[in-house]
């Protein structure tokens, strides 16, 4: 075959391949690609949701460390907000006091698996029974079951996403990301939030991090000065007729 022959098969199958993956972002499917010709369907969490109305939510991943939890609630109190507790199984065997307590005051409870693992490295069957062991252990104190998880660490794939949905949950990640684990100061954790947080935003925070209960209060004021609004992620999200495009944006049918 002569090279101009070779170039122009190279050139036909580049094009056939740029109209096969824009045909796909066009549809709004999340699809891994895997070569010219094969790709796959890939499932995403809801980053954020598709809203005209200026609503976000707050979420605390709970798992261990340093514990802010009653400041935490107590600012909450303070503003009238109510957020979404991601806990961790481990967390709530030291803490059934203070599950009681987020549940008492309002706030929404989420399952953040039972002991935090890397849930892509588990089998499904696995993922599933550490799913139920954590709210097995939220039953017992709460009285009812979890209708949100948060994969540990945010690490998914299409096992994770599919063995959580088989649990009846659904799969929640965040837009924003406060970064407050890596403690790097009040004022950069709170303009890291304030430049990123829009309508449908889930923001992500963590009950053990050193500047969020000074960092929070001015987040919560600043937004409300500009309008917005809080509620639990669960109020937040579509419960049906949705679908999520590649950004990971919950939008409605």
């Amino acid at each position: 075959m002569k090279n101009t022959d070779r170039n122009s098969v190279k050139k036909i199958l580049l094009a056939l391949t740029l109209l096969l993956v824009s045909t796909v972002v066009s549809i709004g499917i999340n699809y891994k690609y895997t070569g010219v010709f094969k790709i796959e369907s890939r499932k995403l969490p809801i980053y954020c949701v598709d809203s005209k109305d200026k609503k976000v939510a707050i979420t605390f991943d709970v798992s261990w460390g340093n514990d802010n939890t009653d400041k935490l609630l107590d600012i909450l109190d303070k503003y009238d907000v109510k957020a979404t507790f991601f806990i961790v199984g481990g967390w709530i065997d030291q803490n059934e006091d203070k599950v009681s307590e987020i549940k008492k005051r309002g706030h929404e409870i989420g399952n953040h698996s039972n002991k935090h693992p890397d849930m892509t490295k588990m089998s499904r069957d696995g993922i599933i029974q550490d799913i139920n062991t954590c709210d097995a252990k939220l039953m017992k104190i709460i009285g009812e079951d979890t209708k949100l998880f948060r994969c540990p660490e945010g690490a998914y794939n299409n096992l994770v996403i599919d063995a959580a949905e088989s649990t009846n949950h659904y799969c929640i990640q965040w837009d924003v990301d406060s970064i407050d684990w890596k403690e790097n100061g009040a004022d950069i954790e709170y303009n890291r939030v304030m430049k990123a947080v829009k309508p449908g935003s889930i923001i992500l925070f963590h009950n053990n991090a050193k500047y969020t209960p000074e960092t929070l209060p001015k987040i919560i004021e600043n937004l409300k000065s500009q309008g917005y609004s809080f509620v639990k992620a669960g109020d937040l999200i579509y419960k049906e007729n949705y679908k999520i495009d590649l950004s990971g944006k919950q939008i409605q049918k």
